[in-house]
C-alpha cells in the first residue's frame, strides 16, 4: 500500500524495518485504553513572553509563542489546545491518535512544514505513562537513525571546505589502530572510501556478521576491556574481522560504517563529533537542543521522555559491567553514548523540521550546503544493488524521484523509540517522534508512514503563518 507521497513501506527497501539492536530487542509500551491529547503547552511547551515571563498555552493571553489563545475552554473550537488553528489540523489528531491507540505506544511530537513554514507543532498522549506526565511539543526523545542524515550532512560540509574528499580512503584516518592480538587486517579495508560508507556500500552485512555496534560485551571480552565498548574499541575490534563483501559491490545498511564516518570527523576537525555537528551543522540552523543522548535515566536532562517497552518485554544483562542484576533494555542494554554518529542524537521535533528546511535543496530559508553538494548528497548511487530502481539509499536518505523532484525520508527504531522524518517533493516536510517501539514494529513503522501521507492529503488549505518566526 502507498502513501499519496510515494514513500510506501518502508521496510521494503532493505533498511527500516531491520532492528538497530538485536532482533529479540523490539519493545514500546503504552495504555490503548487513554485517548491520546493534544500538548496544553505547560512545560518545555513555553516560551518568553513580551513582558519577559513564560509563555503559556491556555492562559488566554497571546503571546509570541502562539497563533490563538482562547483560554482552552473547549477542545473542538477554532483554536486548538496546542495555540494553532485546529481546523486544518483535526485529521492529523485522528491519525495519530489513531496510530498510537492502535499500537499501545504511549506518546508522541509532531512537526509539519509548508513551503519550509513551520505550520503544526503538536504533542500527543504521555512523556512518562507512569508518572502521567502529558507530553509537552518540545520534549526530546532519542531520535535513533536519524542521526545518519545529520552526520552525512557534517561529512558532506567538510567536503565543501577541502578539509575531506568523498574518494578518500576511510581507514587512512586509523592508520594508528591496531587489530586485536593475533588478527589481521582484511585488506579490503583499504579500498573503502568515505562515499561508500555513505551510501553502506562499505562491506558489512549485519545479517551475516552482526551489528557490532551491539556486540559490546563480545568486544570487551576480545579486547580485555571492562566496558562497555565504546566507538573506537569498536573499530579497533573490526579492523580484526573479515568484511562480508567487496566495498563499493553492493548495499547492506551499516550502522558501524556511519560509526566510522563520525571518528573520521574527530580526527580531521580535532574536536568530539558531537562539538562538531552542534557547532557547525545545527546551530547555524537555529539549532540549541540537541545533543547526544545518555544510557542511564539519572544522567538525562528533564525534558527528556521515558522509553516504553511493550507488555511482556523481557529484562537483559547490562552492558555496564557494574550493574548488577537484569535491567530494562533501554536503560542499559545498549551503550547509548557509543551510537553517535549512526544512532545517538536526542532531539525535538520542532528542531528536525529546522534541519529538514536546512538541507532540503529549496530556496526559502537557505542551506547550509550548496545546491550542487545537496545534488550529490541525494543522487543515485554507483552500486548496483540501486539500479533500474524506483527508490534508492543516496548519502544519508532513502529518495524516490518523482514529478521532476523527489521525496527524500529516514526512519528510526531502537527499543522503546520509533522515528520518521520526510521532505516531499511537493513542498512538505514532517517529523513524527514516538516514545515507544511496538514488538510488531515494522507494521508500525508502515502505519505511520502512511498515517503521515493521509494526513498530508487531507489538508486542503495550509495556513500561511510560520511558527518557526514565534518559536525562539
Amino acid at each position: 500500500m502507498m502513501s499519496r507521497f510515494g514513500l510506501g513501506i518502508l521496510c521494503l527497501v532493505g533498511m527500516s524495518c531491520v532492528t538497530e539492536g538485536p532482533v529479540s530487542a523490539g519493545d514500546s509500551g503504552g495504555v490503548s485504553s487513554v485517548t491520546p491529547s493534544l500538548d496544553a503547552g505547560v512545560g518545555s511547551g513555553g516560551g518568553t513572553a513580551f513582558d519577559g515571563g513564560v509563555a503559556v498555552c491556555g492562559d488566554g493571553r497571546l503571546d509570541p509563542r502562539e497563533y490563538c489563545d482562547d483560554g482552552n475552554a473547549l477542545e473542538t473550537d477554532d483554536c486548538a489546545s496546542d495555540c494553532t488553528p485546529t481546523a486544518p489540523f483535526l485529521i492529523y489528531d485522528e491519525e495519530i491518535s489513531s496510530l498510537l491507540a492502535r499500537h499501545d505506544v504511549p506518546g508522541a511530537t509532531l512537526a509539519v512544514t509548508k513551503d519550509e513554514r513551520l505550520v503544526l507543532l503538536r504533542a500527543y498522549g504521555e512523556a512518562h505513562r507512569d508518572e502521567a506526565r502529558v507530553m509537552a511539543r518540545h520534549d526530546r526523545m532519542r531520535i535513533a537513525s536519524l542521526s545518519k542524515p545529520i552526520t552525512a550532512v557534517a561529512v558532506l560540509l567538510l567536503v565543501e571546505r577541502g578539509l575531506l574528499s568523498l574518494a578518500d580512503s576511510a581507514f587512512d584516518y586509523f592508520e594508528e589502530v591496531s587489530p586485536p592480538a593475533g588478527r589481521d587486517r582484511d585488506p579490503r579495508l583499504a579500498d573503502i572510501t568515505i562515499e561508500q560508507l555513505l551510501v553502506h556500500s562499505g562491506g558489512w552485512n549485519r545479517s551475516t556478521s552482526g551489528d557490532p555496534m551491539f556486540k559490546s560485551r563480545l568486544i570487551c571480552q576480545a579486547l580485555n576491556i571492562s566496558g562497555p565498548a565504546t566507538a573506537e574499541d569498536t573499530i579497533r575490534y573490526m579492523l580484526g574481522q573479515p568484511l562480508d563483501f567487496d566495498p563499493g559491490s553492493d548495499y547492506h545498511y551499516s550502522n558501524f560504517g556511519y560509526s566510522v564516518l563520525g571518528r573520521i570527523i574527530e580526527r580531521v576537525t580535532g574536536r568530539s563529533y558531537e562539538a562538531f555537528v552542534q557547532d557547525e551543522v545545527l546551530a547555524p540552523m537555529g539549532i540549541r537542543d540537541m545533543e547526544i543522548g545518555r544510557t542511564f535515566p539519572a544522567d538525562q536532562p528533564e525534558d527528556e521522555v521515558h522509553y516504553h517497552l511493550y507488555e511482556g518485554a523481557i529484562d537483559v544483562v547490562s552492558v555496564f559491567p557494574e550493574i548488577e542484576g537484569r535491567i530494562p533494555r533501554t536503560e542499559g542494554g545498549w551503550h547509548q553514548e557509543a551510537l553517535d554518529s549512526h544512532g545517538g542524537w536526542i532531539a525535538h521535533a520542532e528542531d528536525l523540521a529546522r534541519f529538514l528546511t536546512g538541507v532540503d535543496g529549496r530556496l526559502g530559508r537557505g542551506d547550509i550546503l550548496s545546491a550542487e553538494t545537496v545534488g550529490r548528497m541525494t543522487a543515485r548511487p554507483n552500486v548496483p544493488h540501486w539500479q533500474n530502481r524506483n527508490v534508492f539509499y543516496a548519502m544519508g536518505w532513502m529518495i524516490r524521484p518523482t514529478r521532476g523532484d523527489a521525496n527524500w525520508w529516514h526512519n528510526g527504531a531502537l527499543p522503546g523509540t520509533s522515528t520518521l522524518f520526510v521532505r516531499t517533493h511537493d513542498g512538505l516536510s514532517w517529523v513524527i517522534l514516538t516514545n515507544g517501539r511496538p514488538q510488531a514494529y515494522d507494521v508500525f513503522l508502515r502505519e505511520m508512514d502512511e498515517a503521515m501521507g493521509r494526513a498530508a492529503r487531507g489538508v486542503t488549505d495550509w495556513p500561511d503563518y510560520d511558527l518557526f518566526e514565534r518559536s525562539r
